[in-house]
This record gives C-alpha cells, sequence and structure tokens, in this order.
C-alpha cells in the first residue's frame, strides 16, 4: 500500500465551546477521488476548514504528503501542493478570466509550464478563453465554478479539495462539471469532494466517508457505499 498523501487521526474540531468534529479517521492515497457526504450540519464543510487549516484542531493529528500540519498555517499547506475549489466559488468578481486563473498560479515561477497549464485549463474550460477578459462577477453560476476549477488547477495541485461543486447549478451542468472533475482525477491528480449529491459523487469516486453530527458514521468503496441500505434511505432519498 502507498504512503497516505493526507490523514487525520481522530481529529475533533470545536467552535468555541461546540465540537464540530469528533474523533475524525480518514486516509487519502495519491490518485484517489474520495468524497465526503452528509446532511447539512454534519461536518462536512468543517472537515475541509480543518484539512485546510481555517478551523484549528482541537484534538488529533493531520498529516499530508507524510508530514504533520495541523500546527502549520494555511499558507504553508497551499504551497505544499493543496489547492481548494470553495462553496460558492468565491472567485474574484473584479478580475478578469485571465488575472484569476493567474491569481492560482501565484507561488510559481516557471512561464513555459504556466502557459502550458493555463492551455490546459482551455482544452477542459474553452468558454473561459473565450471570456479571457471578462470580470469573473459577470459570468453564471456554471462558468464561475470553471473558473474556480481553473484556478485551483493552475498550482498544479497534489490535492484538491472541492466544497460543494454542484451547489446551485443546473442538473445538466452539474454532470458537466462532475465529468470534468473525474478527468482531473484521472490525470492522477488527488481529489477530495464534499457533497450533498451522494448519487453523482459515489457514481465517480473511489471510496466515501459520511459523516453524521461531526462523527464518521460509514465509510467504504464508493460501490458498496451506493449498494447500501441504510446510505442510500438517509442520503440517496430512497426508503
Amino acid at each position: 500500500m502507498p504512503e497516505p498523501l493526507l490523514e487525520l487521526k481522530n481529529v475533533s474540531a470545536y467552535y468555541g465551546p461546540i465540537r464540530a468534529l469528533s474523533n475524525v479517521n480518514m486516509v487519502l492515497y495519491p490518485g484517489e477521488m474520495v468524497c465526503l457526504l452528509g446532511g447539512n450540519a454534519s461536518g462536512k464543510s468543517t472537515t475541509l476548514k480543518t484539512i485546510l487549516g481555517l478551523v484549528q484542531v482541537g484534538e488529533g493529528e493531520v498529516y499530508f504528503r507524510g508530514e504533520r500540519i495541523d500546527p502549520k498555517p494555511t499558507s504553508y499547506r497551499i504551497e505544499r501542493g493543496m489547492a481548494v475549489v470553495p462553496e460558492n466559488r468565491r472567485i474574484f468578481p473584479k478580475m478578469t478570466v485571465r488575472e484569476n486563473l493567474e491569481m492560482g498560479a501565484y507561488l510559481r515561477n516557471d512561464p513555459k509550464g504556466i502557459k502550458e497549464d493555463m492551455e490546459y485549463v482551455f482544452s477542459l474550460f474553452p468558454r473561459l478563453e473565450e471570456r479571457l477578459n471578462q470580470m469573473g462577477g459577470t459570468m453564471s453560476g456554471g462558468e464561475q465554478q470553471m473558473l474556480a476549477m481553473g484556478r485551483a488547477l493552475m498550482s498544479r495541485p497534489k490535492l484538491i479539495l472541492m466544497d460543494e461543486p454542484s451547489m446551485g447549478l443546473a442538473p445538466k451542468l452539474v454532470e458537466t462539471i462532475f465529468k470534468i472533475i473525474k478527468s482531473v482525477n484521472d490525470l492522477g491528480i488527488t481529489v477530495f469532494v464534499v457533497e450533498q449529491n451522494a448519487n453523482i459523487a459515489l457514481s465517480i469516486a473511489d471510496r466515501g466517508y459520511v459523516l453524521q453530527t461531526g462523527e464518521v458514521v460509514l465509510q467504504g468503496p464508493a460501490r458498496d457505499l451506493l449498494n447500501n441500505e441504510a446510505m442510500r434511505k438517509a442520503y440517496l432519498g430512497e426508503v
């Protein structure tokens, strides 16, 4: 078995006195796509923020690329190879598409590689090339999602963290976005997707974890979770 790329060991996290995560254990191996599922207020986004260092670990440890990172700042984690596609896109609305993409590469100093990666982003999202000089804030929700994904790819990440990529998008566009997420993962980039749409996330993931009130209640291969009766009743809308 390869060394884990990311590992959470007995992680608990708090908002003031309120425990948001309780003894969470997760592992991601290089090249995997893993999804994190659960209802509202289950702790999904808190898990992502804890991995990024936006929420402090109360107990437990977080490892990335073999190094303990929970005491490290967010900037260090990004430098080490994490990239995030945040909930609600969070692009820079008063910057052009080109400037948003360039922000993704701000830690890099290889103009040739940056140019190649820009071309790759355009191959995934031709619409971004068509709108290179358009302000990000004037684009549709789907286009902004593409831009947020493109921006993350521009850092040549080892791990992409995605927070609710389907949120607020039309079903047809959700399908397109998830096909692109799969093609990014097929390049060897490890992807961790936090998602409420369990069906579509499990259809392309290798493995999944299910959170309930801050605790992992189910985990396993995506196919097994799709066929799990408790999972189907709770998260796939079947009785």
